[in-house]
């Protein structure tokens, strides 16, 4: 099965990705030369689109190579659909931006910029909705038991079950699992639910054959790694695809931080990424953007808080903490007074 998803990522998509781009280009066309939105074009200005085709070619060449480049044509199960429209967003906005470069150095003698933002906001909306309507034929299907994987779970400890019930609860992922194997063979026999017990480790290929396995996933100890080591070769001899869960202390893999050192794996484990450069500063800018686009609620409200603490006495509205921030700093944190004047100072006069 995972095979043929491969192949159709190969050339399905970006197929797809070409034609809407074609489209998308088709459509600002009309919507710039014949409906004119928001300017209109003098006759002297008016071009055919002829002279946009070498502009599409590019267009559609830097999208292929920018989602091939990030990975956006790997069949990756649990990718959400707001990552993929982030990638298509960076994507088009790459290609748009090379296509106005380009039209900047041969200065031909029509083309309209407002055109090729129309272009943009066209592809963004087609390519997103091509992925949801996808999403939807496979979610479909899989609900169906068409396009699914057949796995087997080695491991039915805390990290093995985890991974079971995931792939139970999820569906729309495609895994169907068929069984599983365990360290302990007594206990391997055990059927958990609709899943079958396989047995012991050593029934690894058997339970492949048998099972018509696609995909098996090793959920063992680090400890083992010998015994993995030997069951990836088993795998491989077979022609099944192995997926192995790291066994990082039980970690919630949703704080594991991977990094590629020249193909070797990094694994991070402290679970915070610090933001930097340009991050630190969207971050930023984003925070006082919603700041500011909220004010007209958290202003009047705060204006009646201080109103009612001015009226239920004499003292300061506010009241300054001082506080340690990033990399050990102090700052003076403000916020409303909710006791009485200086309740600190009497509280250590006490002790």
């Amino acid at each position: 099965m995972s095979n043929k998803h491969s192949s159709e990522n190969t050339w399905f998509l970006p197929l797809l990705d070409a034609s809407l781009a074609f489209v998308a280009y088709l459509l600002a066309y009309y919507l710039r030369y014949e409906l004119q939105i928001i300017t209109p074009v003098n006759e002297v200005n008016r071009a055919h689109f002829a002279p946009y085709l070498p502009y599409v070619v590019v267009y559609i060449v830097w999208l292929y190579l920018s989602y091939h480049g990030t990975g956006l044509y790997k069949n990756v199960r649990g990718r959400s659909w707001t990552e993929e429209v982030y990638t298509v967003v960076n994507g088009v906005t790459n290609a748009t931006l090379v296509i106005m470069a380009l039209s900047f150095v041969f200065q031909p003698l029509v083309f309209s910029r407002l055109m090729m933002i129309y272009v943009a906001a066209i592809t963004i909306v087609l390519l997103a909705g091509a992925r949801v309507i996808r999403r939807m034929v496979q979610i479909s299907l899989r609900a169906r038991g068409i396009g699914t994987e057949r796995v087997l779970i080695v491991g039915a400890g805390d990290v093995g079950q985890a991974v079971l019930r995931t792939m139970i609860a999820r569906k729309e992922l495609g895994y169907q699992p068929v069984g599983y194997l365990d360290e302990d063979a007594e206990k391997g026999y055990i059927d958990l639910g609709r899943v079958k017990g396989l047995g012991g480790l050593d029934n690894l290929a058997s339970a492949i054959r048998e099972n018509h396995v696609d995909l098996v996933v090793i959920t063992l100890a680090w400890s083992q790694h010998q015994r993995i080591m030997q069951m990836v070769e088993t795998c491989q001899k077979l022609g099944v695809e192995i997926r192995i869960v790291p066994d990082v202390f039980q970690l919630n893999l949703r704080q594991v931080q991977v990094e590629n050192l020249d193909g070797i794996p990094l694994l991070g484990v402290n679970g915070h990424v610090p933001l930097r450069g340009t991050n630190r500063l969207l971050k930023r800018a984003i925070d006082i953007g919603l700041v500011l686009v909220s004010a007209p609620v958290w202003v009047p409200l705060i204006a009646l808080v201080a109103l009612a603490i001015r009226l239920e006495g004499q003292g300061p509205i506010f009241y300054a903490q001082r506080r340690v921030g990033e990399n050990g700093r102090e700052f003076d944190m403000i916020k409303f007074r909710s006791m009485i004047p200086n309740a600190d100072m009497a509280g250590n006069d006490k002790k």
